[in-house]
């Protein structure tokens, strides 16, 4: 599943469209994990985009038009990759594939593309307010900004008894922080994924939030993880997966201390994790 960086990375790819005015919407397939409102094709012509933001995991395409000889924004669509969407920017002759359900074509020739073969993604209208959004007025803060501190950690963990691992997944808690970059942090941090979060200091805790903000500006710094699906808007891959310490690496040797990498599930989700570096607390 494209993670935080993945979705970023998306995200930097699309800023070429900023400024550009829709000429046509294509809906293919409506089918996705929310259907695509139909009103799109309608709402969208002749808007053009003002702007391009991430919450979490979400992309915020802002729209407008003209009024009174200036241009104010119209409303939001919300665009989410799901399990294992792109988002491309093509040319407009590019022929579509298969599971390539959704079009926004732009007054300059190019096209952003949805493909999601498993249908898990969103192309959902938030109107003027999409902060107020069902699905995002629920978030946490971000990992990457000042909100996301060591003092905010631990007052938000001091009384769950669920595993850190599945606690820093939790998106209430904070967003973006999925299974991939939680394994990753929890080693540099050199943190067991099993501790109950609640028996984390404040000062483990300093450690931790460093350690993810630091994962995930490495992750972004090397285009993202390409696991399985995952392409930029361009198409280009990421790198950060040669950069893993523990995720995907069940049995090969730690890159610190040489001891077996484990892999157990936590929160039904696989967790990889060196006992030697990561003990029990």
């Amino acid at each position: 599943m494209p993670e935080l960086p993945e979705v970023e990375i998306t995200r930097r790819g699309l800023l070429p469209l900023i400024n550009q005015g829709v000429t046509a919407v294509v809906i293919r397939n409506a089918s996705m994990r929310w259907p695509i409102p139909a009103h799109l094709p309608q709402t969208l012509h002749g808007k053009k985009l003002l702007n391009l933001t991430r919450r979490a995991k979400y992309i915020l395409a802002d729209f407008g038009e003209m009024s009174e000889d200036k241009i104010v924004t119209f409303g939001t669509l919300l665009l989410h990759l799901g399990m294992s969407g792109r988002i491309c920017l093509l040319e407009r002759n590019y022929p579509p594939e298969k599971h390539d359900h959704f079009d926004i074509v732009f007054d300059d020739g190019k096209v952003l593309r949805l493909r999601d073969p498993r249908r898990f993604g969103a192309v959902l209208w938030a109107g003027n307010n999409p902060n107020e959004h069902v699905l995002i007025s629920v978030l946490g803060p971000e990992p990457l900004e000042d909100g996301f501190s060591a003092q905010y950690l631990y007052d938000a963990i001091r009384t769950r008894t669920a595993a850190i691992k599945v606690a820093i997944m939790d998106s209430h808690l904070v967003v973006g922080v999925g299974n991939i970059y939680a394994s990753e942090s929890l080693f540099r941090a050199r943190i067991h994924p099993e501790t109950p979060a609640k028996n984390l200091t404040l000062k483990t805790c300093e450690k931790l939030v460093a350690e993810i903000k630091s994962t995930l500006n490495a992750a972004l710094n090397a285009g993202g993880s390409s696991l399985r699906d995952f392409f930029g808007a361009d198409g280009n891959p990421g790198y950060f997966q040669q950069e893993y310490f523990v995720y995907g690496r069940t049995d090969e040797p730690c890159k610190v201390c040489k001891s077996a990498i484990k892999n157990i599930r936590l929160g039904q989700r696989s967790t990889f994790y060196c006992a030697n570096c990561q003990p029990r607390q």
